[in-house]
């Protein structure tokens, strides 16, 4: 089950009546104009017109006090993107094309998914559309970074377009076209956490993508607290194509595990992309746990049942478990990202960490930046 997301433009005619009421009656001071304002913006954040733009909420205090709306922010805005280049926006975005799955998380969490029109091709093979907004996967597909459909992005006529670094190529035809274009490369927890800021910065939502790094953080600081201490077990992480693929200490994969209160047991490798090991080299380092990527193409069992194991203590013990893939591949740089370390510490850690916290962490997650409920699907 899923939550639709409140519509923005009830709340704006619930404004203007509430105005013009008072206009009518010929009661309207300055006070009152504000008071009718603050009263509906409790309520719900205003939907941008070409004169005003979209405020994001701050969370209202414990008092019970109502929630006040921010200042928008001011356009023309320059960021710099993850390719080291200056982009000057003129105008806020109001229709946007996401040639990446991940930026298309980001969006859907940032509560801009209404504003997309075209998305990365494979759009029904993410869980996580479905889950949040269903008509995503009615959008146009521009393709892959293998074969990205440019003159299908260009007809779509968006405002920005975001789009993976490998995809550089493609920037300056976009450009020619008096389109924006931002590149990300999301490969590691920091470049993760740049890409949500800059994406938030260009798209008038940085309040809504601070939630949504605070919440990471917090997560991050409570299992540092919790674990401060504990052992830290050696995890191997295995490739979702082959087994004896891996990350190395460069990858965000390597992240999760640490702040799960793990070792990576390929540390030692600095390859930036995934790794081809061997049997000889996984039972020389020997990990107390296996733990399969989310879309591995085996299973548990095939790895329980490898002769080619035999000896290595996480086969022996049992200790091989698969990383949930019911939304989102956690084990790759999305921005429910810390869920994978949430998940893992109760994997490792059980006693410190129980399954059911972690559950209720997860729901709370998606409750509030994706409007469902994840222990429900």
């Amino acid at each position: 089950m899923f939550r639709k997301k409140p519509k923005k433009l009830l709340c704006v005619l619930l404004v203007l009546t509430l105005l013009l009421s008072l206009t009518a009656c010929g009661q309207t001071t300055a006070e009152d104009t504000a008071a009718a304002t603050t009263a509906a913006g409790a309520e719900t954040e205003a939907a941008p017109t070409e004169e005003t733009q979209t405020q994001a909420q701050t969370e209202a205090p414990e008092t019970g006090a109502p929630e006040v709306a921010e200042p928008a922010s001011s356009y023309p805005v320059t960021v710099t993107d993850q390719a080291g280049r200056e982009v000057t926006i003129e105008e806020e975005p109001q229709t946007l094309v996401s040639g990446y799955y991940i930026s298309t998380s980001l969006l859907i969490a940032l509560d801009l998914d209404e504003k997309l029109v075209g998305i990365e091709a494979k759009a029904d093979t993410r869980p996580i559309y479905q889950l949040s907004d269903p008509a995503l996967l009615e959008l146009p597909s521009v393709g892959t970074a293998k074969e990205f459909d440019l003159e299908g992005c260009a007809a779509l006529e968006p405002d920005l377009v975001i789009l993976p670094l490998k995809l550089q190529s493609v920037v300056e035809s976009l450009e020619a076209l008096d389109i924006d274009v931002l590149l990300i490369n999301p490969e590691n927890q920091e470049l993760l956490e740049e890409t949500i800021r800059l994406i938030g910065e260009a798209t008038n939502t940085s309040d809504r993508a601070q939630a949504l790094l605070d919440f990471s953080a917090r997560e991050e600081a409570r299992l540092a607290e919790e674990l401060a201490g504990a052992e830290t077990p050696s995890v191997y992480l295995a490739g979702n194509s082959d087994f004896l693929s891996t990350a190395g200490d460069a990858m965000y994969q390597s992240d999760m595990i640490r702040m799960a209160g793990g070792v990576n047991a390929a540390a030692e490798l600095t390859d930036t992309y995934w790794a081809e090991i061997s049997y000889e080299q996984l039972l020389a380092w020997n990990p107390e746990y296996i733990i399969l990527a989310s879309d591995a193409s085996y299973t548990t069992e095939d790895v329980l049942t490898d002769p080619n194991l035999a000896g290595c203590q996480a086969v022996e013990n049992g200790s091989v478990y698969q990383i949930p893939g019911n939304a989102e591949a956690w084990d790759s740089p999305v921005p429910s990202g810390i869920l994978g370390s949430v998940w893992l510490s109760s994997v490792l850690h059980p006693e410190i960490c129980p399954q059911e916290d972690s559950m209720a962490v997860i729901d709370e997650f998606y409750e509030t930046f994706y409007g469902f409920t994840y222990s429900e699907q």
